[in-house]
């Protein structure tokens, strides 16, 4: 019997005594402005087509303004752009705790503002843990998220005059009884990485790096591997191009390549395959598993969030390595039939469904009515 999925979860989503079993660091949280354009419009923005790469907050406005003259209609009466809670570390907490009933929270700070408030309502009504995250008297950062008429999707954040968190401002009682930090790749926030990693482990946590993307990886690809080279990152999530990047200058790229790669520093470690499914590995057991359910993708954003938190929720339940991937094929494939990085009560139903076919139990998620 799938699982029945209501609007309200009831994990409490101010202060608990209860630790939140996976945290999410969100330095800037930000929200997403999610639009279906046509592709003419990636040739008139800095950057290259389907990465993600931070642009100031005048070429955010201007980006916006052009927005208008490219939107798409919507098929299945769909808005042409939705605003909501945004970010890859959001986007994979907000799916565990919504859609598999695990208990998460968030540690960073948003802005004191209309942007900071919309953050904040979403993840408390999805099940969030929100009483680590610092509101200041500042903005919350944006992120515009284009999509493509073939669903590929290219965003281009503003994060320079956001409130952000400050590694001074962590303590190691957000970390502590927590089991899982997820992060996400950035230049820009490595001192805070750094710290909250510090402190992670001083609790005991383990650490869940992901790769954020190519052009992150190829711009600031050393100090990356150093990070790696750590020993600190337990577990590493990379996409095709990402996993590329970080072999760049190295042999003919493949995904076992890369696998091997990133287990050298890792204990577990997965590229994805988009429709080719994944590549996985756990210290010597490597598994291949291709993508499960046919869906036509609307918007292949937050695909990758949320397989992490497919997978994740397999580690944390104990399943195998090939089960983990399976769950991980099952999220990301249900948040692709929508636009935006959240998954709708219909889409879950999708997911608890292609985890029955394919031989998981579904999760357990516990409502309020």
């Amino acid at each position: 019997m799938v699982a029945e999925f209501l609007p309200k979860p009831t994990h409490n989503s101010g202060d608990s005594a209860a630790a939140p079993v996976i945290l999410g660091l969100l330095p800037a949280a930000l929200v997403d402005h999610i639009a279906r354009v046509d592709s003419s419009i990636l040739s008139t923005i800095p950057g290259e087509p389907g990465g993600s790469f931070p642009v100031a907050a005048e070429e955010l406005k201007d980006i916006l303004k052009e927005v208008d003259t490219h939107i798409l209609s919507s098929p299945n009466d769909l808005p042409p752009v939705k605003t909501i809670a945004g970010g890859s570390v959001a986007n994979t907490i907000r799916g565990l705790a919504a859609g598999f009933g695990i208990s998460c929270g968030v540690i960073g700070a948003c802005g004191d503002d209309e942007q900071g408030a919309l953050f904040l309502k979403n993840m408390s009504l999805c099940g969030v843990n929100i009483s680590r995250l610092r509101v200041k008297d500042e903005h919350t950062a944006q992120c515009i998220c284009l999509v493509d008429p073939l669903g590929n999707r290219t965003m281009r954040p503003c994060l320079a005059t956001a409130a952000k968190v400050q590694a001074g401002e962590l303590k190691r009682e957000d970390f502590k009884g927590s089991k899982w930090l997820l992060m996400r790749y950035s230049i820009y926030n490595l001192e805070v990485i750094n710290a909250a990693i510090k402190m992670a482990k001083q609790e005991g946590v383990l650490i869940s790096l992901d790769l954020a993307s190519f052009e992150m990886v190829r711009k600031f690809r050393a100090p990356l591997l150093q990070l790696l080279e750590s020993g600190n990152i337990d577990l590493c999530f990379a996409n095709e191009d990402e996993a590329a990047e970080l072999l760049s200058g190295e042999e003919a790229v493949r995904p076992e390549a890369a696998i091997d790669v990133l287990g050298k520093y890792c204990q577990w470690a997965v590229v994805t395959l988009g429709a080719n499914g994944c590549i996985a590995r756990h210290k010597k057991e490597v598994v291949k598993v291709p993508a499960v359910g046919k869906t036509n993708a609307v918007d292949a954003t937050g695909a990758g969030d949320l397989f992490a938190g497919g997978f994740l929720y397999g580690l944390v339940k104990g399943l195998s390595l090939e089960e983990c991937c399976i769950a991980g094929s099952c999220s990301g494939g249900s948040v692709i039939r929508s636009l935006g990085g959240e998954v709708s009560a219909e889409n879950w139903q999708w997911m608890y469904k292609q985890m029955k076919t394919n031989g998981l139990s579904a999760p357990v998620v516990v409502q309020d009515l």
